[in-house]
């Protein structure tokens, strides 16, 4: 099995897309031309992508009470931490560590992709994303976004639904 996702991770493919295609999950890959020098890895997706930033949804890695725990928000917002705290049970949140967070996950910041992580961790999906019929993520790297029901999302990260992004 290993040796199959190295495959298709050298053939484009990411630990991301590799998940969505194992699991049989309908799913658009857009890539564009990263930008390193862009403020926002979110909104150059968006404005590359052509699409509204409020269906473009960057993937953070928040602390919870000691728990690393990751956030699907809007581009166009940010994340309440106070919220991402009470949706899984917990009391304080802080943003993790960035270089945990790509430990952890095994992707590097601007690329954390809420799919196909090196760890599974408890993953709370913005509500907002429901009243898309497809939401965008990110795929893994840099320059690479997936587009998915947001209900597809939420199975596969086994996510909570809850008002976690604030505009």
């Amino acid at each position: 099995m290993a040796k199959k996702s190295r495959k298709n991770q050298q053939q484009g493919g990411t630990p991301a897309t590799v998940a969505l295609t194992s699991a049989g999950v309908p799913f658009t890959l857009h890539a564009y031309d990263h930008d390193p020098s862009h403020p926002s890895y979110g909104e150059e997706a968006a404005e590359a992508m052509g699409v509204s930033p409020d269906r473009v949804f960057k993937t953070l890695v928040a602390d919870v009470d000691g728990t690393l725990t990751v956030a699907v928000v809007p581009v166009a917002g940010s994340l309440d931490l106070k919220a991402l705290a009470s949706a899984v049970g917990g009391k304080r949140a802080a943003m993790a560590d960035p270089a945990l967070a790509e430990r952890t996950t095994g992707y590097v910041r601007g690329g954390i992709s809420p799919l196909g992580q090196r760890k599974r961790l408890p993953t709370v999906l913005d509500a907002s994303a429901a009243t898309h019929p497809t939401i965008c993520v990110s795929a893994g790297r840099r320059g690479l976004e997936v587009e998915l029901s947001p209900d597809d999302l939420a199975g596969l990260t086994e996510a909570i639904l809850a008002p976690v992004g604030r505009a």
